[in-house]
């Protein structure tokens, strides 16, 4: 049995860690010891039940503040409780499509993005109530499988977007109190109180009824009011910023002309075989001999981007980018927050603020983390293992946390440019130049020499081309924002707890 889950069932009181367990820095030592008492109804009440993890120490001291509150608590779910309604949809038989051919689909796990873009496309004739699966505008969204506990506001970027049925879709009672159960979700309190069921035990799945055992502070309106709003502002911000993209984007295209990828029509070599065939020239093999480096989709790319730029430059040109980071790989040494910097991969690069961080030592890693991991605002950071070419620009608030090794960063030459790399490499048409220099067999994998080589077009309107960067850059300090706004929210909600 492990140290870590060593209980005792003998009465009703957690215990205190000896002082000499409690003092222990050493970040190589093992997991002190964590042990609580368990009364016998509490065993009887949990279906008999008498491994450790039935018992989580953490869940039971999260109920324990939450029913000692200052303003007391309701159920989340009840007679008095905040919500409203809450439901999942029923599995459905999808029929998938290609892009441009039918409805776009999103799925849970986009729902903490800032920027939440459809993974799939269904066709109108699957046999569902499409409305049904739609989100609205304020409605509280909660991922209820997989990484269970994730939650996010619906605002104008996801308002009518079609969901995966897995998804928990939550209103509340009062105009003010989805925001006010998003802020409470948002504390580790809150999720504790999520992720456990009534005697700490880890639940695997979500279902609307377990809302109904969640206990949740009872605040004064004007209270719920307050954090609800700074909520709602925080998600107005993150909507704005996606305009600013989305208008940038607009005007990328525009100077190219060019039109929606989908469009684009490759030449092969014969096409009366039920066989995607083409030619390659040698002189553009460029080492690379795997026929998806080839394809006729990426000529077709670079013709096209190449026919109404002023110049087509790659994005290792010194002019672009004064350098290109791929961290190597190490053992990492985790520490607590107060002797560590913020740690993440690209699993959460798309989140405004990345969940399920850790903190890596500042004493064992200063090296690596000033010449490889550490961030800088406006640095571009691309997935360059595993999921492949996901884009990010770093925000303000990203300010020296540290990135791993399967994100790189471009350090762009400065930010006259780097608002217009990351708007070039975030399209459609920069993804497929990213991906076709994907290499192994099992994890994919690109590295910084490939990334130099990917190319940029430049336009021959230079005002439109600052215009470009400068609307992102604008985007980027919208999103510093919106973050700024949901931590003062998530604070006012520890203060109540306090």
């Amino acid at each position: 049995m492990e140290r870590e889950n060593t209980i005792a069932v003998v009465g009703n009181l957690a215990r205190k860690l000896p002082p000499e367990v409690a003092e222990n820095s050493n970040p190589l030592a093992p997991d002190p010891l964590k042990y609580t008492s368990v009364s016998l109804s509490e065993v009887y009440g949990n279906n008999t039940r008498l491994e450790a993890s039935a018992f989580n120490l953490e869940a039971k001291a999260a109920k324990y503040k939450v029913e000692h509150c200052r303003y007391g608590y309701v159920h989340l779910w009840g007679k008095d409780g905040l919500v409203k309604d809450a439901y999942v949809r029923g599995r459905f038989k999808r029929i998938y499509v290609e892009k441009g051919e039918g409805i776009p689909f999103y799925q849970p796990s986009t729902i903490t993005e800032v920027y939440p873009k459809p993974s799939k496309y269904i066709s109108e004739n699957t046999d569902v109530d499409i409305e049904a699966l739609k989100v609205k505008k304020g409605m509280l969204l909660m991922s209820v499988s997989g990484t269970i506990g994730k939650c996010s506001i619906v605002g104008k970027t996801l308002d009518n977007k079609v969901f995966s049925h897995d998804l928990l879709r939550l209103t509340g009672k009062n105009d003010y109190d989805t925001g006010y159960i998003y802020a409470y979700f948002c504390t580790p309190i809150g999720q504790q109180m999520l992720q456990t069921n009534n005697y700490g035990a880890v639940v695997q799945h979500i279902e609307p009824e377990h809302l109904k055992n969640i206990i949740i502070p009872n605040a004064p309106d004007p209270i719920k009011r307050k954090i609800h709003n700074i909520v709602v502002e925080s998600y107005d911000l993150r909507d704005k910023s996606n305009e600013l993209i989305d208008k940038a984007e607009q005007i990328l295209y525009e100077e190219l002309q060019l039109p929606p990828i989908e469009q684009l029509k490759p030449a092969y070599f014969d096409k009366d075989v039920d066989l995607r065939n083409y030619t390659t020239k040698l002189s553009e093999l460029n080492l690379r001999l795997d026929c998806s480096y080839h394809t006729p989709e990426t000529t077709s790319i670079l013709g096209v981007i190449r026919k109404n730029a002023k110049e087509v430059r790659r994005i290792g040109d010194k002019e672009i980018s004064k350098e290109i980071i791929l961290a190597g790989r190490f053992k990492r040494t985790y520490v607590d927050n107060k002797n560590g910097i913020p740690f993440f991969g690209g699993k959460q690069l798309l989140e405004l603020n990345p969940s399920n961080v850790k903190y890596l030592s500042v004493d064992q890693h200063a090296k690596r983390i000033v010449k490889e991991l550490q961030l800088k605002e406006n640095m571009i950071a691309v997935t360059c293992s595993g999921t492949i070419g996901k884009i990010n620009i770093v925000p303000k608030h990203w300010e020296n946390w540290a990135l791993n090794q399967h994100v790189m960063r471009i350090v762009p030459a400065t930010d006259d440019i780097a608002g217009y790399i990351y708007c070039w490499l975030n399209t459609d048409y920069a993804y497929h130049l990213i991906v076709r220099n994907t290499y192994g067999s099992v994890v994919d994998e690109i590295d910084d020499q490939q990334l130099a080589q990917v190319v940029i077009p430049l336009l021959k309107n230079e005002t439109k081309q600052k215009e470009i960067n400068d609307k992102v850059l604008q985007a980027n300090e919208l999103r510093y924002q919106a973050y700024l706004k949901e931590q003062e929210a998530i604070q006012i909600m520890e203060n109540v707890l306090d």
